[in-house]
Order: structure tokens, then C-alpha cells, then sequence
């Protein structure tokens, strides 16, 4: 008995399909800078005072690019989609709009900027364990 014969095309397609994992994974785009999250923080504050059309469409403008940055938490795309909703100028400047666009703003630094340090303590920077007791529940026992 023969052994069936693979056309040539569908075995380089397979390996073209095995070997595509292996390929090196695209790299993400730089993290906004703090220059750039308080410039468009300063533009959101200027939106929500002066409610001019040069000030709310640079607020929007710069904040638009940021919604699909894949390394931006879910706090920091929302405190963006209100900016970039938010960000343009209306009839008349009522409170609830200057406010949300405030707040929007107020949230963006915090929520957005870069972390620095781990959330947990590194073992060389914690403090030597206390002995504890046969379960662990009365110290010194």
C-alpha cells in the first residue's frame, strides 16, 4: 500500500501556519509622557472655562489618539472618552458640563500616568518575619 501523497502547497501552508507563533509579537507604542497628559489636562480645564471652539477641539484632538493605546487602563480610557466627548463647545456653559470636563481632567494624570514601582514590596525591602505560634495565631507562643 502507498502512502498518500501532500501536494507541496499544502505543506508549505502548513508550515507557514506553524512557524507565524514564532514571529516576533508587534511592539507597543510609548507610553504618553506627563508632558503630554498635562498639556492635555491644561486644554480639558481651558475647554470646560473659556468653551471656545480652539481649546475644546485641541482637548479632543489630543485625547482621541490615547483611546487605543493598548498599554492605557480602563480608568484612564474613560477619564479620555469624557474629554473627548465632553470637549466641545455648547451653547450655553452650564455647571454639570465645566464639571465633568473638571473632573475629566482632574482624573486624567493619576489614572493615566505611568506606574513606576511594583505594588508589591520586594523581599529585600521587607522586614524580618516574627515567630509565631504552632498555627500562626498567637504570637510568641
Amino acid at each position: 500500500m502507498a502512502a498518500p501523497r501532500i501536494d507541496p502547497a499544502l505543506a508549505l501552508g502548513l508550515i507557514a501556519l506553524l512557524a507565524a507563533p514564532l514571529q516576533a509579537a508587534p511592539k507597543d507604542p510609548p507610553y504618553p509622557s506627563m508632558e503630554l497628559l498635562r498639556e492635555i489636562q491644561l486644554q480639558t480645564f481651558a475647554c470646560g472655562r473659556d468653551n471656545t471652539v480652539e481649546a475644546c477641539g485641541k482637548a479632543s484632538t489630543m485625547a482621541d489618539p490615547l483611546l487605543d493605546h493598548p498599554r492605557l487602563g480602563a480608568n484612564c480610557k474613560d477619564a479620555i472618552w469624557t474629554i473627548r466627548e465632553r470637549a466641545k463647545p455648547a451653547a450655553t456653559n452650564t455647571f454639570e458640563r465645566r464639571e465633568a470636563l473638571n473632573r475629566a481632567g482632574q482624573d486624567l494624570i493619576p489614572f493615566c500616568k505611568q506606574q513606576t514601582r511594583t505594588v508589591a514590596p520586594s523581599k529585600t525591602d521587607s522586614k524580618p518575619q516574627e515567630k509565631k505560634g504552632v498555627f500562626g495565631l498567637i504570637p510568641g507562643s
